[in-house]
Formats: C-alpha cells, sequence, structure tokens
C-alpha cells in the first residue's frame, strides 16, 4: 500500500512525482495466456508454504522458484480479458501482493522515506507486456475501478502495521467472504486498532486517515465503515451512535518477515 508520512515539502514533491506516472489500460503480452489458461495457483502454494498468520518468510521465498513463475504468468495474461469483476480483482490483488514481495526481494524498503518512493513510485513490475508501479496499481488503478474500501485489508505494503498477508491468494469464486474476513481480521486486531468505550476513543490505523474517502464513501463515516465489521456488537452499537474521538496510531514499517538476505534500506 502506498502510506506516506512526510514532511509537507516532501509530500508535494512526491505528488509531483506520482503525478508523472500513468497506468496502462490496454495490455500486449508477449506470449499471451488465454484467460482459462490462467490461474492463482502458483501464487497459492507459494502463500501456504511461505506465509504463516501474516509472517512472510523472505528467505524461503527467495529459494522458492514459485514467485518467480507467477511473475512471468503475470506478464503474459491480458488481465482485461479476465471474464469477471471479481476475477479482475483478485488478479490485482493478488498482483499487487506479488509485486511487493519481490520489491523485498529485490533489495527495496518502504522503511525510509527514500525508500518509500523507490519501493512505491521507483520500481517497475509488468502485467501483460506493460508496465505499472505499486502506488499505481494501487491509487489509480484499483481505488477508482473497482471502489471497494476493503481491497485495503487485502493489499500488503510488506510492513507490520500493514494488513496480514494471507496464506492464500485471493480467488474470484470467493473473493466476497475472503474480503470480508481480512476486513473483519484486521478491524479487530488490537495491534492495529483499539477502542476505549470508557473514555470513547477509537484509536486506529493510519489507514483510515490515509484512505478516509474511500470508507466514509461506504460507512457514511470512518466510524460507521468500522462498526460494520467488529465483532462486539456492543461496541459496533456505541460506534453508530455515541460520538468518539479518533486518534490514529503511528505507523510501523518495519518488514512484516525475516529479512533477506539482499535488502536494503533506501537512505
Amino acid at each position: 500500500m502506498m502510506r506516506w508520512i512526510v514532511p509537507r515539502a516532501g509530500l508535494v514533491l512526491l505528488i509531483l512525482l506520482a503525478g508523472c506516472s500513468t497506468v496502462p489500460r490496454s495490455f500486449h503480452p508477449m506470449e499471451p495466456l488465454s484467460p482459462q489458461g490462467f490461474s492463482q495457483e502458483t501464487f497459492d502454494g507459494l502463500l501456504l508454504a511461505q506465509v504463516m498468520d501474516g509472517v512472510v518468510n523472505y528467505p524461503g521465498i527467495a529459494a522458492d522458484s514459485r514467485l518467480e513463475a507467477y511473475l512471468r504468468e503475470l506478464d503474459r495474461i491480458d488481465p482485461n480479458s479476465l471474464p469477471t469483476r471479481e476475477a479482475r480483482l483478485a488478479f490485482w490483488i493478488n498482483a499487487y501482493n506479488a509485486f511487493a514481495i519481490k520489491g523485498i526481494l529485490d533489495g527495496y524498503s518502504p522503511g525510509t522515506l527514500a525508500g518509500r518512493y523507490q519501493y512505491f513510485l521507483g520500481r517497475d513490475y509488468l502485467v501483460g507486456g506493460e508496465k505499472i508501479t505499486l502506488y499505481d496499481l494501487e491509487r489509480n488503478l484499483l481505488i477508482p475501478d473497482f471502489r471497494d474500501p476493503r481491497m485495503h485489508f487485502a493489499i500488503v505494503c510488506a510492513s507490520r502495521s500493514c494488513p496480514k498477508l494471507r496464506s492464500e491468494a485471493y480467488h474470484a469464486s470467493r473473493l466476497d467472504a475472503q474480503l470480508d474476513e481480512s476486513a473483519r481480521v484486521f478491524i479487530n486486531d488490537p495491534a492495529r486498532n483499539r477502542f476505549d468505550r470508557e473514555n470513547r476513543v477509537a484509536s486506529l490505523s493510519m489507514i483510515f486517515k490515509w484512505f478516509e474517502k474511500d470508507f466514509a464513501a461506504q460507512g457514511g463515516s470512518v466510524l460507521g465503515y468500522v462498526a460494520r465489521y467488529v465483532t462486539d456488537q456492543g461496541l459496533a452499537r456505541d460506534l453508530e451512535s455515541s460520538p468518539y474521538t479518533i486518534e490514529f496510531l503511528e505507523y510501523d514499517w518495519r518488514l512484516n518477515g525475516p529479512a533477506p538476505k539482499t535488502m536494503h534500506s533506501a537512505e
């Protein structure tokens, strides 16, 4: 996910740099796969083997040929040829997560401001013969094209405050249930969101600040959206009916698993 905590001048520069990027709208794979010939099986197996409760085994993935095999498949498919909205949304979520892992293996790190620029904006990935950055995939494709805030709990930018990476790929056939579960897990995780009912304070992930518009558009407000997924029904009623003060928790950019040998921090 594209996450910035920067001084105002730095933010302006990053916005200007981001404005120079473009999102491909048509794709031209060199060795095209048909929609029927493409599946998430390779990525599914990789995640099952190398991710445990959101902890990503980067050294294990570096030694596992399935990531490179999956990346080659992404470059051979025209995502516009996939038959349903669910298939396309699952495709792009999985692509983001695979590219985010690849960036770490290639030595990039979102742990610093300079590192975040390089990780999100300075590195291109191939889909269907075209180039795309993590920034563009999230901000200029997933958000405007699909308008589903649950994607913010599904795409994972390799940091500890990000949502937990699932030990499975997203699949069109059960995408709605997977996205609902990812939203519930994230919102009810006290390491990411906390609720003080006595003092009426909601301490939320910065994700809810960065993407406030997305959540408010669906839930009427950020807390209205959060209330849909909290498992404590008394708390859900409180969030919908009582005034709560919102504060945002500091984002932890440390890696969400043991680092590969190639990783460095861009200073």
